[in-house]
């Protein structure tokens, strides 16, 4: 199984959220999740979001990422002003 993790510092406007969030329902393959980070074992949480994308297979994953959809969530997010993130790609064992 793979995993987009998408990480915000900043909570990002709920209303433009929400419309971004159909956007990235439409990549491919995957299903989308997102919500708020409410806590950390140690201390203030790091981020405040988080999104993420998973994937049942490297070739679903590898077939997302490179589509003109996954694509689009990233222009998208820029034009709407969401924070930039941090984005890893995960293998999960």
């Amino acid at each position: 199984m793979y995993r987009v993790t998408v990480l915000y510092e900043q909570e990002p406007d709920a209303h433009e959220y929400a419309a971004h969030a159909e956007m990235c329902r439409c990549v491919p393959d995957g299903v989308f999740r997102h919500g708020k980070v409410t806590g950390s074992p140690m201390g203030e949480p790091k981020h405040a979001y988080y999104a993420e994308w998973e994937f049942a297979d490297e070739r679903a994953f590898q077939t997302a990422i490179r589509s003109d959809e996954f694509l689009a969530t990233g222009k998208d997010a820029y034009k709407r002003g969401i924070p930039q993130p941090t984005v890893e790609f995960l293998e999960l064992g």
